[in-house]
């Protein structure tokens, strides 16, 4: 009797063990940049992860149009952008195209060239990342394997330092 209470317990417990490795988020188990999709703004364009440089850092930041923490972190991010020169950034919303553009005209945008605005209809970067919060950050190195996140509130000198 004791065996086979002992025997229970021990595939209980490692049944346990094994559910919780599925908990881990799916960017911290691949570590490498995530395949996506996505259609620029202002353009409608079709935007994958073939089209980034093979060469820079890159930050995918994932926001809210409609967001105060994401407006503030936007506005520090074009104030310190000289700090992110030789980085891509991918600013990715799954919100209505129409609330974009107008988040696109509003800040700007278009002056930045390392900067690519885009929708994630699909909503699949919120998944892969588990968002919890926006803004969100996600750094990956020039090798293209992540480094960072960041959620909430951050100053962009902090990130600056992690690339």
């Amino acid at each position: 009797m004791k065996w086979t209470y002992l025997l229970i317990m021990s595939l209980f417990c490692f049944q346990q063990a094994d559910a919780q490795a599925d908990s881990i988020p799916v960017y911290k188990r691949f570590t490498g940049l995530p395949v996506f999709s996505m259609m620029k703004i202002p353009d409608s364009i079709k935007f994958t992860r073939d089209n980034l440089s093979k060469k820079k850092a890159t930050i995918i930041m994932l926001f809210s149009p409609d967001c105060d923490h994401c407006v503030q972190a936007t506005n520090d991010l074009l104030q310190n952008i000289t700090l992110f020169k030789n980085v891509q950034i991918l600013m990715v919303s799954s919100l209505d195209f129409k609330f974009m553009q107008k988040f696109y005209q509003d800040h700007k945008i278009a002056d930045y060239p390392n900067i690519t605005m885009g929708r994630d209809g699909s909503f699949y970067l919120g998944t892969f990342y588990n968002l919890r919060s926006y803004p969100s950050l996600y750094l990956y190195n020039k090798k293209g394997k992540f480094v960072k996140e960041f959620e909430g509130n951050f100053k962009m000198e902090t990130v600056a330092g992690f690339l």
